[in-house]
């Protein structure tokens, strides 16, 4: 514990997923290892290999920023680099922790989990190794995939007893000398599962070298040997893709390989497919192997040139204009969807009523662009740049689309751009009460000593507005108003006073009778017009909130004067910057980064600045209810 324990992390994120047509945040949690002086930390892919935003907590409680140096989600591997210049003591040391030899692993070992489970803080618990090749068996369909890759295809787990939870993964399985002997990964029903340190160490060296994990490629699906067959050597050869290596060398599912570039080859079950993959993928890109194989009685032998293996799914993008997210074509999904080149745009998925939702036909998630403003699209970056020349525009513009939905060739117009702003409809004028009253029913009448009195009684008055200038108070029966008897004594005539003042003019002087302390009086009051709510609105796609100006009913609602200034916040997006830095629906903003946002204007001025300055974060001053408080936005914008 004392060798690696203060080099133990916990990771805190902000990732990216595509979902309802835009990128949400999701924060999340995980643990890693610092392995080396500079700073870097080894991890899971699933933790921290798509975020964004990354802070990690020291085992002494310091917190330093940290980036990402590259991934890997085939090994679901991940290296991060903290950024020591951030830190008060730079030149203090780090604890660094060393890697062991996970080939040295024996079924019964003790070993120890670290991590920050649940991302609470960091913990230990031990146990021993039950299985050093852990598989996930070929009958549980999809195994664990990560951004389409299949972990399993190279990975062998370390089965172990030690207690892990969520918030575990990419810390360390450390073994009694206090070594690194694998990375926590999964969990199969009471077990744990670690990336072996031997696997890691080379994952993790390659992506501090370069940055990326380059594998080689020649386009055969292997499975073991059919139980059937009675030969002692060999991989099935279950497919092979068009225009692979493999294919153009001649080699055809059912063949058996018995060796690849001079090894022998023995696949006779499932836990025997990982290591020949990882072989298969760390020959050099461009080599040219001897692969000999059996077809029939025949051995025959084939030279095959090894390709750099593409990724299985591009990275999503996001096009807020369209409301839609993207991706583009990888050879793999190219294949799959039976083209013929990569050229084109994969629809990921689409946000309800944005423009190519809306469009007719509606545009659907699987859909391929391929046109759009009359020019052939290669791929995302062309569709954004096409987009851009229209999503400034005052008015939305119609953008001619062609797509594909399977093998037909559709088209579509996408409106694209700015919403109009919403027109409000001009509304009479009316006259307003002003207070809010209840119904005087008989049975209140009767308790009240005032038997067969009909009327108003005056439950709450609008602050400074005309009942209250006229000297109305709570608790004041209202009996006429402009000479005219209120008729209410049943719960249903709710709405008999309000209805009666509205027949009066805007600006009209009118007696109202009431009676106070059983005791009848004539007050003046001049009615005024309800205030309408014709505040200024301004939706930032930045922060993803939609922000008005405030209302004289938010003033009443909130018991708010008129010296308070700030802006309301109609909506946050779910999972969108605003919400993860803690803004929510009904929030005043008074003030961001010390400028006061006092109306509409100033936080658009506000929040253009920032778009051209990109600060790191933006600190957010806002009145909750009777609180006011802090919050940090931290956009990310790449």
């Amino acid at each position: 514990m004392e060798h690696v324990f203060p080099a133990l992390v916990r990771i805190f994120v902000v990732v990216q997923e595509p979902a309802g047509g835009r990128m949400q945040r999701i924060q999340a949690a995980g643990s890693g290892t610092i392995i080396s002086p500079q700073g870097y930390v080894v991890t899971n892919h699933h933790v921290a290999g798509n975020a964004c935003r990354i802070m990690v907590n020291l085992a002494n409680h310091e917190e330093i920023e940290a980036t990402l140096v590259g991934t890997d989600p085939l090994a679901d591997i991940a290296v991060l680099k903290l950024r020591l210049d951030t830190r008060k003591d730079s030149a203090a040391p780090l604890p660094v922790a060393a890697w062991g030899d996970s080939d040295a692993l024996r079924v019964g070992d003790a070993v120890l989990a670290m991590g920050s489970p649940g991302a609470l803080s960091q913990s230990v618990t031990q146990g021993i190794v039950s299985n050093t090749s852990l598989i996930i068996p070929a009958f549980q369909q999809g195994g664990f995939k990560l951004d389409g890759e299949d972990v399993g295809s190279i990975v062998r787990w370390i089965a172990h007893d030690a207690v892990i939870f969520g918030g575990n993964s990419g810390g360390p399985l450390v073994n009694l000398q206090g070594q690194i002997v694998g990375i926590n990964e999964i969990g199969v029903a009471s077990l744990g599962g670690a990336i072996p340190s031997n696997l890691a160490r080379e994952i993790t060296q390659q992506i501090i070298r370069t940055g990326d994990v380059p594998r080689s490629w020649i386009g055969v699906e292997l499975q073991p040997r059919l139980k059937g067959d009675s030969r002692s050597a060999g991989v099935l050869v279950g497919g092979v893709l068009d225009d692979s290596p493999a294919s153009a060398a001649g080699l055809d599912p059912g063949d058996l390989i018995t060796r690849y570039d001079g090894q022998e080859v023995n696949v006779a079950i499932d836990e025997d497919l990982p290591p020949l993959n990882q072989r298969i993928f760390s020959t050099p890109i461009g080599k040219t192997v001897a692969v000999e194989y059996i077809r029939g009685q025949e051995t025959r032998t084939a030279q095959i040139t090894t390709v750099r293996r593409p990724r299985s799914e591009a990275k999503p993008i996001e096009i807020k204009p369209w409301g839609m997210t993207a991706r583009d074509l990888t050879p793999l999904v190219a294949r799959e969807k039976h083209r013929p080149t990569t050229r084109g745009v994969l629809v990921d998925s689409l946000r309800t009523g944005g423009a190519a939702f809306e469009a007719k036909p509606a545009l659907a998630p699987g859909d391929i662009v391929t046109h759009a403003g009359g020019k052939e699209i290669q791929d995302g970056q062309d569709l954004v740049r096409i987009t851009a020349t229209l999503a400034g525009k005052s008015q939305r513009q119609p953008l001619l689309v062609g797509f594909d939905r399977g093998d037909a060739h559709m088209l579509t117009v996408v409106h694209v751009g700015q919403d109009e702003p919403a027109r409000k409809t001009a509304l009479a004028r009316k006259a307003w009460p002003a207070m809010s009253t209840q119904v005087l029913t008989a049975e209140l009448s009767l308790a009240l000593g005032l038997k067969d009195r009909k009327g108003v009684y005056v439950v709450e008055l609008v602050p400074c507005q005309a009942a209250e200038k006229a000297g109305i108070k709570v608790g004041d029966i209202i009996t006429a108003i402009g000479g005219v008897e209120v008729e209410a004594s049943q719960p249903e005539d709710d709405g008999v006073f309000a209805d009666l003042v509205r027949r009066f003019p805007v600006g009209r002087e009118v007696e109202v009778a009431v009676l106070r302390d059983g005791r009848p009086r004539t007050l003046t009051m001049e009615l005024t017009a309800a205030p309408g709510d014709d505040a200024a609105r301004f939706e930032s796609t930045d922060f993803e909130l939609t922000a008005r100006g405030m209302t004289f009913d938010d003033r009443v609602r909130l018991k708010l004067d008129e010296t308070t200034t700030g802006v309301v916040v109609e909506k946050v997006e779910p999972a969108g910057w605003a919400a993860l830095g803690g803004i929510a629906g009904g929030d005043v903003i008074l003030s961001i980064d010390g400028s006061q946002a006092g109306d509409i204007d100033q936080l658009k001025a506000i929040l253009g600045k920032a778009r051209e300055t990109k600060p790191r974060r933006l600190t957010v001053f806002i009145r909750r209810g009777i609180h006011t408080m802090y919050r940090e936005i931290e956009p990310d914008w790449k």
